[in-house]
């Protein structure tokens, strides 16, 4: 089965750049820092294009973000969202740290003192967790109220937490302010620990403390929350004491503007920005996060770097998975074009974000971008998110279709 993804994927590959989208004539030394889903597929693509590409990687295998929450929900394994780079086509892999970009020669130097040279650099570096953001909060406090915001070890350690709360117990999750990675994380994250607490542990509360008023298919959660689990879970927005201002991790206890809350299981997501290699080759800006042309995905900030996933400013497009995938497909042709002295293809993007609130409960939201007055925007009159009200098994079909979806983009940047 999974040689036949491989072939019918390959076969997508070569439609989707046939017309007009020829192997390069000359190839063109291209590094690529990053492997998850946008640094995996955007070397991919350019690899196919006939570019010299080098994958730079820290870590022998890539650990999955999204499908991450159903381990938490106890239906889940670490070993399903595993990928390993054993097999990434024409592309060259180097497992390694990049450490320092030199744009003015165009190099990226690697933790082993390698020098990369490249004509065109693509920055994917996902996000880094701000510990210095929240008071008490720091990585050794994440060894106790872990933020589990990228998938691993995190994972499994909050897992192990849920395990050996006694029941009654109360799990506390913190969701930061925008912009983050996964907006509706934190949401899913509360329903499917309520689906384990709810078969084992059902006096059990979730209390989810927030820095927003609002948040991402907010209506699909809560009437999820109410079918599914009620009375079980509690959204504090800002407006009603939801922001925390600091934790305790000896204590267990976090402090919102106006109250004091006393936890059993504390997960801190906190705020992020775009990953340190990217601030070190100066594509970011002030707010953490890199600016980039919206047809292109190049800096404005450095020429001849580009910047997917996470780690950009994408106007209206949300960070995900399959944004990121989006915009390595986009950001590949773009370069390709530019290093033909061609005029890169005006694109439209897509995003669908698949939330589940059980195994067989799922909902999305999806939306189609352009470019516009220099950002992304959001097409007037597409996309959308999943009806409220509707039957079961519609929701069933939905989680369905998140499991083909994670099948199929997994496929894609990582074979």
């Amino acid at each position: 089965m999974k040689t036949d993804r491989r072939g019918f994927l390959a076969g997508s590959l070569a439609l989707a750049l046939a017309p007009g989208y020829l192997r390069a004539e000359s190839t063109a030394r291209i590094v690529v820092v990053g492997g998850g889903y946008g640094g995996a597929t955007a070397a991919r693509w350019l690899g196919a294009l006939g570019h010299d590409v080098v994958l730079v990687e820290a870590n022998r295998s890539y650990t999955s973000c999204p499908f991450s929450n159903t381990v938490l929900g106890g239906f889940g394994t670490m070993e399903e969202l595993s990928f390993g780079y054993g097999d990434p086509g024409p592309v060259r892999v180097a497992l390694n740290r990049a450490e320092t970009v030199d744009t003015t020669g165009r190099e990226v130097v690697l933790a082993d003192g390698t020098a990369l040279p490249y004509d065109r650099l693509v920055l994917a570096p996902g996000v880094d967790l701000l510990f210095d953001a929240l008071e008490g909060y720091d990585e050794a406090a994440a060894g106790i109220m872990p933020h589990a915001w990228k998938a691993g070890p995190q994972t499994e350690l909050l897992r192990r937490q849920l395990e050996a709360m006694e029941d009654g117990g109360v799990v506390a999750i913190v969701a930061p302010a925008n912009p983050y990675r996964c907006p509706p994380g934190p949401y899913e994250r509360a329903c499917l620990i309520a689906h384990y607490l709810k078969e084992e542990k059902p006096r059990s509360k979730i209390l989810i403390l927030d820095a927003k008023d609002q948040f991402s298919k907010r209506p699909l959660f809560e009437e999820a929350w109410a079918e599914l689990y009620p009375g079980m879970i509690e959204w504090v927005p800002m407006s009603a004491g939801g922001n925390v201002i600091r934790v305790e991790p000896e204590a267990m206890t976090i402090e919102t503007d106006f109250e004091r809350h006393e936890v059993d299981v504390a997960n801190v997501i906190p705020p992020q920005s775009a990953g340190a290699i990217a601030r070190a080759a100066g594509v970011a800006d002030p707010t953490g996060w890199c600016p980039v042309d919206p047809g292109t995905f190049e800096s404005t900030l450095v020429p001849s770097v580009h910047v997917l996933g996470d780690a950009c400013f994408a106007g209206a497009m949300p960070k995900s998975a399959f944004s990121a995938n989006a915009q390595a497909k986009v950001a590949a042709l773009a370069i390709d074009a530019m290093l033909r002295d061609e005029a890169p293809p005006v694109p439209k993007l897509i995003n669908t974000c698949y939330s589940l609130a059980a195994p067989d409960y799922g909902f999305t939201v999806a939306g189609v971008y352009a470019p516009q007055d220099g950002l992304i925007a959001e097409v007037e009159g597409s996309g959308g998110i999943s009806p409220v009200g509707a039957p079961r098994e519609v929701r069933q079909l939905e989680a369905e279709y998140a499991r083909n979806w994670f099948n199929t983009i997994t496929g894609e940047a990582f074979g």
